[in-house]
């Protein structure tokens, strides 16, 4: 799956500003700046920004984060296990239990707006089988 626009989605904890966007200065006030309660495409704080709201959100729902791989969150229910890989945008996700895959692209659909590419085929260059 695949998180459009993920680094809109991430919350900065310091302040920020920015210039005014050439075409959308306000004639009454041209040296005025923005404040950022988001992140932005391009701001330096953006990938950890979006990569805190999720493992937050992912927390919130149960999951723990890899020892090794920060990126690696798994959670276990009952006897099955679910394992979810984060790389940027894109989501990696498996189950012993194929009802918990499509309860958590439900849940992820609800909170971010996401696309499902369908069964992994290629992922960095490998190819999965």
């Amino acid at each position: 799956m695949d998180v459009k626009s993920a680094f809109l989605n991430g919350y900065i904890n310091e302040l920020v500003y920015v210039e005014q966007p050439s075409g959308f200065e306000d004639p009454n006030h041209p040296n005025h700046v923005y404040r950022l309660s988001k992140a932005l495409y391009g701001l330096k704080q953006a990938p950890r920004a979006w990569y805190e709201r999720l493992r937050d959100f992912f927390i919130e729902k149960g999951f723990k984060i890899g020892r090794v791989d920060t990126t690696l969150f798994t959670k276990k229910m009952d006897n099955d296990l679910f394992v979810c890989q984060v790389y940027v945008d894109d989501i990696i996700f498996r189950s012993t239990n194929e009802e918990y895959c499509t309860e958590f692209g439900k849940m992820m659909a609800k909170e971010f707006e996401m696309s499902m590419i369908g069964e992994l085929t290629f992922f960095l260059g490998f190819q999965i089988k």
